[in-house]
Formats: structure tokens, sequence, C-alpha cells
């Protein structure tokens, strides 16, 4: 005698293969479609020049950044505690700022501590050269008393979408509070 199998039996089959459908399907997807690098090498590295040049009043040619909030930090203390700055800064291969700028550094950061210097950034960098196209997009704390200091790369577009790493900061000149200039040595560890 042959049972007739109802119409709960029937779904819970077509259930149990939809869902190990999806299970497979996102598993080959996984491993297929991003390289994952050992943390102790990049997938790739990037060291680029940070160039900041504050507008004073009288460089709007060669100005790259503004203060937007707080200018003179007054009655908050010695560290510049609040003071907001947007920026549009060209980044370089070298140490040149007339050099032809590979991407643009586009972002503000602000001080954000009262008991020392320390500034918190969040920028894109925006590639559109031969070499790459895309962004990448940065943000962190920069301890300004350290040497160097890491900030985290979160993500991107184009060549280099959805990546991940860090991006080491390193003054490498300061002239006065109208100009300055970090090595940012670049790992990537996600490149997809």
């Amino acid at each position: 005698m042959k049972k007739n199998m109802g119409t709960a039996g029937k779904s819970s089959s077509c259930n149990v293969l939809f869902f190990s459908f999806l299970v497979i399907s996102s598993c080959i997807l996984g491993t297929q479609s991003k390289t994952v690098i050992s943390s102790r090498k990049p997938c790739k590295r990037l060291v680029l020049y940070f160039h900041d040049t504050m507008f004073t009043g009288n460089n709007v040619a060669n100005a790259t950044a503004s203060i937007i909030a707080n200018p003179d930090g007054t009655g908050l203390g010695p560290f510049k505690f609040g003071k907001t700055v947007v920026f549009d800064d060209p980044m370089t291969t070298d140490k040149q700022f007339l050099s032809p700028p590979v991407a643009r550094a586009q972002g503000f950061y602000f001080y954000n501590m009262k008991t020392t210097y320390n500034a918190w950034f969040a920028y894109s960098l925006v590639f559109n050269s031969t070499q790459y196209k895309g962004t990448l997009n940065i943000m962190g704390a920069d301890m300004m008393d350290e040497a160097t200091r890491d900030l985290s790369v979160v993500g991107g577009t184009g060549d280099f979408f959805m990546t991940r790493g860090i991006a080491t900061f390193q003054t490498d000149e300061v002239q006065g509070a109208d100009y300055f200039r970090v090595e940012m040595d670049i790992k990537l560890y996600e490149c997809y």
C-alpha cells in the first residue's frame, strides 16, 4: 500500500533542501571571492606622504586645510581641545609638496584630549591615476606624542574594494601650526 506524503512532509523536505543549498553556496562563494593573507605579510603596501597646509588668511592658493571650529582653542587648555579641521590634502610618493599627487586625502580631524596633543581622523584617500582608481577609507586616533601611530583602514572602493588594514603615521616635518607632513605606511591585509 502506497502512503501519501502530506503537504507538511513535502514542505519540510523542500526546506531542508533549500537550507542545504544556501549553506553550500555561501561556503563556495566565501572561499572564491576573498583573499586573506597572513597578518605578517600584507597583500598590498603603499608608502605615501600626507601634506597639510593650513589656511592662514593669505595663502589661498596653497592652503589644503581650514579650521572650521574653535580656531584658537581659547579657554580649553593648551592642547587645542575642540579645534576641528577639514582638509583636501595632496598625497605624494615622495616628500615634495609640489610633486604630482597620486591621491587626495579628503576628510577631517579634531583635537580630542585636554591633557596632551591627540587628534581623531576620518578621511578617504581618493585615487584617480593610471595606477589606482577608487578610495581607501581611514579612521582612528593620532596619538601625536608617539613616534608612530596606527589608524585603521576600514574599507574602500574600486581597486581597493572592501579592503582592510593599517595606516601607520610617522610625522616627517612640522612648520609651526601652518604645515605638517606625515609619512603614511599603508599595509592592507584583506584584499578582494
